[in-house]
């Protein structure tokens, strides 16, 4: 298993580039697996349902099967939020996992940068981006490739990912 993360500020685009850049990766044969950072609250399924309603009464997990899929969801109830290398350690195995978000953490990422945000770029002071992703070409002299050109960036995200068994360990 490798990893590499796609990090950028809100509105970047990083989240249109990982669903365009799957399908991609996969036609490859990669198999792929993504881990995405939320900075808020989020449900995964809605009120009215059973699963819903067991986590409304307490429930620590609830697990929902079914023939096409299963989703297991864990409620904190106060304890602190997993890292990286915990989570990490709960997938499956796949040749390549792409973390959204968690853009503090030192994996090996690239920078999803979209100038109309407006934002900072964030190589500039985060050592583990290894490529960017732009709509437009940055001064830095990492690797780069233009926010529609999804092989390219592809490329990028097989040659920089790393061997997960490092960020497992924490």
């Amino acid at each position: 298993m490798r990893l590499i993360g796609l990090a950028g500020w809100s509105g970047a685009g990083k989240t249109t580039l990982l669903t365009r850049l799957i399908p991609v990766l996969n036609a490859r044969g990669a198999s792929v697996s993504t881990l995405k950072h939320a900075h808020h609250a989020f449900d995964v399924d809605r009120p009215g349902k059973d699963s819903f309603e067991h986590r409304s009464a307490g429930a620590r997990q609830v697990l929902v099967s079914s023939t096409n899929r299963w989703a297991l969801m864990t409620e904190h109830r106060g304890a602190p939020e997993p890292g990286l290398a915990a989570l990490l350690a709960l997938l499956s195995p796949v040749d390549l996992v792409i973390v959204e978000g968690f853009k503090r953490d030192g994996h090996p990422k690239i920078e999803v940068h979209r100038a109309a945000n407006g934002k900072p770029w964030l190589h500039k002071e985060d050592p583990a981006i290894v490529a960017i992703a732009a709509d437009l070409a940055p001064a830095a002299k990492l690797p780069y490739a233009h926010l529609d050109e999804i092989e390219a960036i592809a490329d990028l995200v097989v040659r920089h990912a790393a061997p997960i068994e490092a960020f497992r360990a924490g």
